[in-house]
């Protein structure tokens, strides 16, 4: 019988659950890299092998090996950090990360640039500030997400509680992460010291392809809940957090030009108790790691899963598994995406001030040095930090006198808290795309914010300058931004074009439409300029922009995911003269 599994499966099950040759690799001196398959697995510990593309010809022509590095990642559950972990990743970056820092959509922080020789070194400088990179990437459960400020409410701390369980809880078990990178020593913080040879939850060929679980307390839909494999939805009752209702198959991938791939947004399935989402969790994976396809890895998420078996049968499943029912959903309503810019205050009365960190990029230019401003509140303000899934940090628990202060640093700095931006800036979001990302085919982080700033004067003129408009940029169709639940969403298709999106919900339930394909960016603006003027003149009252493009009839609405590449009708756009 013919092995028809992908080449990755091969390669998980012939790793000793993970190890390969990547210890020979790092120590080979002869070259920046390491063995694609050896490449596969590192990923499972949180780094990827890139090279910066904007020099490859130059290199190439020089008959020089690729400018090779890697982006390491960290676990960071919920994105809460302290100051003092604050001040050793800034140190990391400083050091062996081209001086900046990087926040992420999945409520992180990433280091791009290191080179080989340093891996180890960061990865033990990781491990000091009590942190790890295990299964921040790869065919595992990845870094979980929850609603942003875990000191609003209780709710909010309870969902803070159950992103940490469940991260610990869908750890790998192999003890391959220390003995390649802590030379087989126990970490003081929450990763494992080397275990018996097994993975109880995952087994020698893990999950068929990545996994992503959040956590969300509504209103606030700011971890784009239906994203995601696996999503919480606090339900809180007379005050009270009762439970969750459980969304299952979100997923942002898909492949330009194949059809059978696309993104779709996540089922609300049942509900259950606190005491249950642990197990739930790992049911859920478990019935992915054994039903989801192994043999084509396009096809290898929870979503397809889902959409090719059904969500009745596979609820089913899931209980069949846990040994008891779940509940039925109750009801719940989100408002928005969004982070609230700005200072808000919890239910203790301390204050946290978000700022507006454009794309994530943490760094220091002249007249505007945000790396040095937060290094600088770190060393003084002992309440710690938390990474938006906006790419946006809070500044948390200040206190009333302590405000002051904290606004003084940053003005000496030359940075603008971020609440005087155009509404469509505060919601706009990229991936990092060129020239690190191998899979980049166009710009993305550094080409929004121009595009960004040729908008604003679409919607200066139309007066909608101070309205909330959703706008996220890829690279590439992976989605990593979350641009097919962006009401304006721009993937690149080419170097300089990009196909254009439009009718998601403000809300992040549902999905956009194509509205022009391979469009650059006059063309974009082209496009958007008369949308807007409309949009200004005929909005009804509350009714935003996503709304709006389906209903003047720009997009049809997309249903769901397996109507996203239905009923097209794309714009032709002339090119500019």
């Amino acid at each position: 019988m013919t092995d028809k599994r992908s080449k990755n499966e091969h390669i998980k099950e012939d790793s000793r659950l993970l190890r390969g040759t990547i210890a020979e690799g790092l120590a080979d001196v002869s070259t920046g890299a390491i063995s694609e398959d050896d490449s596969q697995l590192t990923k499972f510990h949180g780094t990827y092998l890139q090279d910066h593309r904007d020099v490859r010809g130059e290199r190439t022509k020089k008959k020089l090996e690729k400018a090779f590095s890697f982006m390491i990642r960290v676990r960071l559950p919920a994105g809460v950090t302290t100051s003092k972990q604050w001040l050793q990743l800034d140190a990391i970056a400083g050091t062996y990360a081209n001086d900046q820092l990087r926040l992420t959509t999945r409520q992180t922080f990433q280091f791009h640039g290191v080179i080989k020789p340093n891996m180890r070194r960061t990865m033990q400088a990781i491990n000091a500030a009590l942190l790890d990179t295990l299964a921040a990437c790869g065919d595992v459960n990845r870094n979980v997400l929850a609603a942003s400020n875990p000191y609003l409410t209780k709710a909010h701390t309870a969902a803070h509680e159950l992103a940490v369980n469940v991260s610990e809880h869908l750890l790998p078990r192999t003890g391959a992460y220390h003995e390649i990178w802590l030379d087989g020593e126990q970490v003081v913080d929450k990763t494992r010291p080397a275990q018996p040879e097994e993975e109880p939850i995952y087994g020698q060929h893990y999950l068929p392809r990545k996994f992503k679980i959040v956590v969300a307390v509504p209103p606030s839909n700011d971890i784009d809940l239906f994203a995601h494999d696996l999503g919480y939805i606090a339900i809180v009752e007379d005050g009270k957090l009762v439970g969750w209702n459980v969304a299952v198959g979100g997923g942002m991938g898909m492949t330009h030009g194949d059809t059978e791939t696309f993104p779709r947004t996540a089922d609300v399935m049942g509900f259950c108790t606190t005491e249950q989402a642990i197990d739930v969790a790992e049911k859920v994976v478990t019935v992915q790691r054994d039903w989801g396809n192994r043999e084509n890895r396009k096809r290898a998420r929870l979503k397809y899963t889902i959409e090719d078996r059904g969500l009745a049968n596979f609820r089913a499943e899931v209980e069949k598994r846990l040994g008891y029912k779940l509940g039925e959903a109750r009801p719940y309503e989100f408002t928005s995406t969004g982070d609230v810019i700005g200072w808000t205050q919890g239910a203790d009365k301390k204050w946290h001030l978000t700022l507006y960190i454009e794309n994530g990029r943490i760094k220091d230019v002249p007249g505007w040095t945000l790396r040095s401003a937060l290094r600088e509140i770190a060393e003084v303000h002992p309440g710690g930090f938390v990474v938006t899934a906006n790419q946006n940090v809070i500044v948390t628990n200040v206190p009333a006198k302590g405000k002051a202060k904290i606004e003084a640093i940053l003005k000496q700095h030359g940075i603008d808290i971020g609440t005087d931006l155009s509404g469509i800036r505060r919601n706009s979001m990229s991936c990092v795309a060129l020239p690190t990302c191998g899979l980049a085919l166009a710009e993305s982080e550094r080409f929004l914010p121009e595009l960004v700033t040729a908008l604003e004067d679409s919607l200066d003129r139309a007066g909608l300058r101070d309205d909330e408009i959703v706008i996220r940029m890829t690279g590439c169709p992976n989605g990593c931004a979350r641009p097919y639940l962006a009401e304006i969403g721009l993937v690149g298709r080419n170097p300089g074009l990009y196909n254009l999106y439009l009718g998601a919900a403000f809300n992040g339930e549902r999905l956009n439409k194509l509205y022009a394909e391979d469009v650059d960016k006059s063309g974009i603006v082209r496009l958007l300029d008369p949308i807007f003027s409309r949009y200004a003149k005929e909005r009804e009252q509350g009714e935003h922009f996503g709304d709006f493009a389906i209903r003047a009839g720009y997009v049809q609405a997309t249903t769901g995911g397996n109507r996203f590449h239905a009923d097209l009708a794309p714009v032709k756009v002339a090119a500019a003269e």
